[in-house]
């Protein structure tokens, strides 16, 4: 299939600039002013509007168990609905149970990733440590294009990763060329924290942020990034919710170390308000970890993006149900944690980035594309407008309105975190390999289109164990 993306400006990462874009086959193929319309190509109509590479979101949850339920959103739905907002692959997490083998649930995970409508890749979690996990962490990296990890510091008594588990770990990760992930929060001061609240009545989901303040998200950072440090591995934190884990970043990439952190389109226009609300079903609906933070955080999180100590943007998808976050109106830790928000990650970050100065158009790509396939070594086939990078594009009006509401968004769960704002630069139309999947409000996705990306393993990195893996 031919198609051409006619008129419009081009923006990538680096520049923007006057381009028609030809795809043809799942790929670009040309990229210039005035080019030729092939026979029978289909034409899209740019004009007045920019030509991005499609959203990249580095962090989703679709289909997953966790807390005694499983996600609204499958790997069809939850694919469909990022292509609605312009995201045209998701990074997903496999995350073995403990005792569970790597590769037995990352099949699982492929197989539930079959019906995805937009391409997909995965980062694998390391929840427990033998001589089998080091092995499947080779397997994984050499046979199955995975070069990221994930650690999970929280969650005590079901997945989270102690000290040892990490060193162990990020070691690995280095002998293979992958990068370690850390979601930083401090397990034990966190079940701790939980506990006091319960034995003082405060059940409910006001509880959620008192149980997780900032302290025990920058203790994890801090201690993740020390580790990395002796360990001489680079490290991407995921999820960075307060002022005080980006300082961690901050300091030590002034000190030449390599962190790359991660700010939620959520963290970045949602306060911790939402939790002291009398509505039990509003309040809960928001329980995600981190939690909302004060709006000085939020600051915060905006400086990192715009100087470079926070590099991406995403979603944390995941969805529940009201049905499913009842279960812990009582009990705030048996809430399942989770909010959406693949299908307006996009547009929350131009319009609370780019219209206010904030960002520039190809400071925007950087953060919702291009950054994430260059840490996690998609680039150039993710990321760029470019000859030979996969036909991934959204064409970006950016005086388009609309306003969010669950009554309107293709995701499933039945709760938006950003209803009724309205956000003015919307996608019009988003390609995925070169197929027209969204117009104009009209979803075109197709269950099982999608494609798995492998990602190669990186050059050792300086400092790795120089022995056979």
């Amino acid at each position: 299939m031919t198609t051409i993306v006619r008129g419009g400006t081009v923006v990538n990462a680096d520049r923007s600039f006057r381009a028609d874009v030809l795809c043809h086959e799942g790929k670009i193929v040309a990229v210039g002013e005035n080019l030729d319309t092939p026979a029978h190509a289909q034409v899209i109509d740019a004009g007045g509007q920019y030509v991005m590479p499609g959203g990249i979101d580095p962090h989703t949850h679709m289909q997953l168990p966790f807390m005694g339920t499983v996600t609204a959103d499958d790997f069809f739905t939850g694919t469909a609905a990022g292509l609605a907002g312009g995201t045209t692959t998701i990074m997903d997490f496999v995350i073995p149970n403990p005792q569970q083998s790597l590769l037995e649930a990352y099949h699982t995970w492929r197989g539930w990733a079959k019906k995805a409508a937009g391409d997909y890749t995965f980062h694998v979690a390391v929840t427990w440590w033998n001589e089998t996990v080091h092995a499947d962490m080779g397997t994984l990296v050499r046979e199955h294009g995975v070069n990221s990890f994930k650690h999970f510091m929280a969650y005590k008594n079901a997945i989270m990763a102690d000290d040892e588990l990490l060193i162990k770990s990020f070691a690995r990760a280095l002998e293979l060329g992958a990068i370690p992930t850390v979601h930083a929060e401090n397990g034990e001061l966190v079940f701790q924290l939980q506990q006091e609240l319960l034995k003082k009545g405060i059940t409910g989901p006001v509880a959620h942020p008192l149980s997780r303040p900032p302290a025990v998200e920058a203790e994890a950072a801090n201690r993740a990034i020390a580790i990395a440090n002796v360990m001489n591995t680079p490290v991407y934190i995921v999820h960075v919710s307060c002022a005080e884990s980006l300082e961690a970043i901050t300091r030590a990439r002034a000190k030449g170390q390599r962190v790359y952190g991660e700010a939620l389109a959520g963290h970045l226009v949602i306060d911790d308000s939402v939790y002291r609300s009398n509505d039990l079903e509003f309040a809960a609906a928001h329980v995600m970890s981190p939690p909302f933070r004060g709006k000085h955080h939020q600051a915060a999180l905006w400086q990192g993006l715009q100087g470079g100590n926070l590099q991406t943007t995403a979603t944390d998808h995941c969805t529940f149900c009201a049905e499913q976050k009842a279960t812990g109106y009582d009990d705030f830790t048996k809430i399942p944690n989770g909010c959406g928000g693949v299908e307006d990650r996009m547009a929350i970050v131009w319009n609370a980035g780019v219209n206010t100065g904030k960002l520039t158009p190809s400071e925007f790509v950087r953060v919702t594309s291009a950054n994430a396939a260059q840490i996690f070594n998609m680039y150039p086939r993710k990321g760029v407008v470019a000859v030979g990078a996969d036909a991934d594009l959204v064409v970006w009006d950016p005086e388009g309105t609309r306003t969010i509401s669950a009554k309107t968004q293709f995701a499933k769960g039945g709760f938006n975190v950003f209803e009724g704002r309205t956000v003015r630069g919307i996608p019009t139309h988003t390609l995925a390999a070169g197929k027209l999947v969204f117009q104009r409000g009209e979803l075109r996705a197709v269950e099982g289109a999608g494609r798995h990306v492998d990602r190669p393993a990186f050059s050792p990195f300086i400092g790795a164990a120089m022995q056979r893996a």
